[in-house]
């Protein structure tokens, strides 16, 4: 019998407060408390023998019996939450609880909560434990069957890899033909791949593949290769390769990829193709089949499961797509420039005979110094041996001559003459380095003002048929003979620099090869 209901037996018998505290072995406090409140809500004798002690507690004390209204937390923005990146129930709860102080009304504790959310999964027929969330990875690899191409004219076959990325949220997949597994397709087809879904996720799980990861060990960091950290980079996301040994890091994929591998592969079988191209539309078309395809077990399908779903929690794209990018180590030339494919970029000359990493790509070669950029060109395509030079890189005696370029000097050239013309153009043809003639070619020109345009022209064409390549030198001496002069007056030159022709135009070609300026 509850405490309650014996004191208030014995106050009925006429027993005073100080007596039935020390029978029942209570308080005072408490024994007034029961009798103030059975004065103020009064329950007979007859009443206490057949009422509970529960149902005496609420007569006696009814404001204590009011259960608060508690606030319902709204489960339908609480479930669409989860799916966002980084929200987790404990999270939303702390929130609905911040709400519930702010407006004074009393929250549900925790385990309240959880309880209240299952059973709101339950009646809606929900999945609470939400292994992939919308947009937070996407995973890559090569399926294991390759496919055919065929040669038009001798009807061979090479093989072909298929490349192969999901969603694991919605399982929205891309697939994709590459003539190689290198790195050059393995980096475009992410930048492809991309394009497709639209987005980016926060993590990319590759498989352990060199063309990817480097290095992936137990107890260090992921090491991936530059190219495809930069494209990682691009997109804003994070490089999470497989464990070693440990397939269900990627059991997303690997089912695709099965899955794919039976839907598309299987009905290409019995089909010839001939191009890369041709290939890849005929694989996009039954890709889009495979992406509409309804789900066996639930309502929807891959496709509508994406859009509806998983694509407004994909990064946006950068502006621009991803440029593939190759590095190499290259040792600055004396000449101050470095070649990439047979063509030339100049390097500040400071740099002379360091070593310098160089990122090219199709449009562009940068120039790195332990890690810090010091130049770059657009990329040179057409013949061998062009040069991309930038004045400031020159030192202070070549940029002397950094107004002029070889346009300009063939251009002073032809308003003399043509055989003029044709020297210079030989002496361009000698140096490795454009500016290596400049020094040269303008002496050779300025001395139309010493000797007239006429002679230099003269001297020029003596020097030709005697000369495979002559230079500054070579005419200089002819001028001073008068080799150029006609008549008696170039007999008599001529006996005369019979006598100094090992001055002049014996020595050959071989004799003043390229290397440095003349004067």
């Amino acid at each position: 019998m509850s405490k309650e209901k014996q004191i208030l037996q014995l106050l009925q018998k006429g027993y005073g407060q100080r007596r039935i505290a020390n029978m029942l072995s209570v308080s005072r406090n408490t024994v007034s408390k029961v009798d103030k409140a059975a004065q103020k809500h009064p329950v007979s004798k007859d009443a206490l023998d057949s009422i509970s002690e529960q149902e005496l507690h609420q007569k006696l004390f009814p404001e204590e019996s009011q259960v608060p209204i508690l606030v319902t937390p709204d489960f339908d923005y609480i479930h669409k939450e989860l799916l966002r990146n980084g929200v987790t129930l404990k999270l939303l709860w702390e929130e609905y609880i911040d709400i519930c102080r702010s407006s004074s009304k009393p929250p549900y504790m925790y385990s309240q909560f959880c309880k209240l959310y299952q059973d709101y999964v339950n009646k809606n027929n929900l999945t609470m434990h939400i292994r992939h969330k919308p947009g937070d990875r996407l995973m890559v690899d090569w399926a294991g069957t390759t496919l055919p191409l065929y040669d038009k004219v001798t009807g061979k076959s090479c093989k072909v890899y298929l490349f192969v990325a999901a969603l694991p949220f919605s399982m929205y997949s891309f697939a994709r033909a590459c003539l190689t597994m290198k790195e050059e397709d393995w980096i475009n087809v992410h930048i492809n791949m991309y394009e497709y879904f639209g987005g980016s996720t926060r993590i990319l799980i590759p498989d352990n593949l060199k063309v990817g990861i480097l290095s992936n060990k137990k107890y260090e960091d992921p090491i991936a290769n530059r190219a495809y950290q930069e494209l990682a980079e691009h997109y804003q996301t994070a490089l999470l390769p497989t464990r070693i040994l440990a397939p269900r890091d990627k059991a997303a994929v690997e089912g695709t990829v099965g899955n794919l591998t039976s839907y598309i592969i299987a009905k290409l079988r019995n089909r010839q193709f001939f191009a890369i191209n041709e290939l890849n539309a005929a694989i996009q078309k039954e890709l889009d089949k495979f992406n509409h395809e309804p789900f066996q077990k639930k309502d929807g399908s891959r496709y509508s499961v994406f859009m509806e779903e998983e694509l407004p929690f994909l990064q946006p794209l950068p502006k621009y797509p991803y440029e593939y990018a190759q590095w190499k180590v290259a040792t600055v030339q004396p000449n101050y420039h470095i070649a990439i494919d047979y063509q030339n970029y100049s390097i500040p000359y400071e740099y002379v005979k360091k070593k310098v990493d160089v990122r090219y790509t199709k449009s562009m070669v940068e120039v790195f110094y332990k890690d810090t950029r010091i130049c770059s060109h657009k990329r040179l395509y057409g013949r061998r041996g062009q040069y991309s030079t930038v004045v400031d890189h020159m030192p202070a005696n070549h940029q002397l001559y950094s107004e002029w370029d070889s346009t300009r000097f063939l251009k002073w050239a032809s308003g003399i003459g043509e055989s003029t013309r044709q020297v210079v153009e030989k002496m361009f043809k000698t140096y490795r380095v454009e500016e290596q003639a400049y020094r040269g070619c303008l002496s050779l020109l300025k001395l139309s003002d010493k000797y007239t345009p006429e002679r230099l022209e003269n001297a020029c064409r003596a020097a030709l048929t005697r000369i495979p390549n002559p230079r500054y030198k070579n005419i200089r001496l002819i001028l001073e003979a008068g080799q150029d002069k006609q008549g008696s007056d170039a007999s008599k030159s001529e006996t005369k620099a019979s006598s100094s022709d090992k001055y002049a135009i014996v020595r050959g070609a071989a004799y003043y090869g390229g290397g440095s300026h003349e004067e």
